[in-house]
């Protein structure tokens, strides 16, 4: 692995890592404090940048994207489900 991937590797995991608090917050407690639209908006971004690393075959890109939609996901579900 060269050091660009090593670099990219770091930023996913602190970026991916920041969603881990929120979401495990967001599951014991079934309550979603984040702003729906923020959330609607991250999920949809984070599939679309999915998509597309999946096309230019960035794996390091595609597990950040695909991780942080699951994520942010997970906090959606909870969030529509408290209205």
């Amino acid at each position: 692995m060269n050091g660009a991937a090593l670099i990219g590797l770091a930023g996913m995991l602190l970026l991916v890592g920041s969603w881990i608090p929120q979401t495990v917050e967001t599951i014991r407690t079934r309550h979603c404090p984040l702003n729906l639209q923020f959330i609607v908006i991250y999920v949809t971004a984070s599939t679309l940048l999915t998509l597309y690393a999946y096309f230019q075959r960035d794996w390091i890109f595609f597990a950040l994207n695909f991780l942080a939609a699951l994520q942010s996901a997970i906090n959606l579900v909870v969030k529509l489900g408290e209205k």
